[in-house]
C-alpha cells in the first residue's frame, strides 16, 4: 500500500511548491485516525521528519523549516498538502508522505525537490 506524492520539482531559492499527498482507496476507510508526516532524504543524509500533523490537526515542525512550510489536511479528500515558501537549497531532498497510527505505517514513493541557488 503505497501513499501517492506529488508536486515536486525544480524551483528557485526564494520560490515556493505544494506538495500533495493521497491516500489510496484500500486505506481511505482508516485514513482518519492516521498521523499524518512528510520525511525528506538529501543524498548522502539521513531520512529526517520535516512536518507531522495529527488526527485532530496539531501539527509540528522541524526547526529549519519552522515558518515557511505548513502541512494540512483534507480528510474529506483523504489528502495531505506541504505548502513550502521561501525555499533553500538546503531543502533540496526527495520528500516521502507517511501515515501511522497504532503500529500502521504507509509510506509514499518520494517526490524529488530540487531548489536551485
Amino acid at each position: 500500500v503505497q501513499l501517492q506524492a506529488s508536486g515536486g520539482g525544480l524551483v528557485q531559492a526564494g520560490g515556493s511548491l505544494r506538495l500533495s499527498c493521497a491516500a489510496p482507496r484500500t486505506i481511505t476507510s482508516v485514513f482518519n485516525p492516521l498521523n499524518m508526516a512528510w520525511y525528506r532524504q538529501a543524498p548522502g543524509k539521513q531520512r529526517e521528519l520535516v512536518a507531522r500533523i495529527t488526527s485532530g490537526g496539531s501539527s509540528n515542525y522541524v526547526d529549519s523549516v519552522k515558518g515557511r512550510f505548513t502541512i494540512s489536511r483534507v480528510n474529506a479528500k483523504k489528502m495531505v498538502y506541504l505548502q513550502m515558501n521561501s525555499l533553500k537549497p538546503e531543502d533540496t531532498a526527495v520528500y516521502y508522505c507517511n501515515g501511522e497510527r497504532s503500529g500502521s505505517n504507509y509510506w509514499g514513493q518520494g517526490t524529488q525537490v530540487t531548489v536551485s541557488s
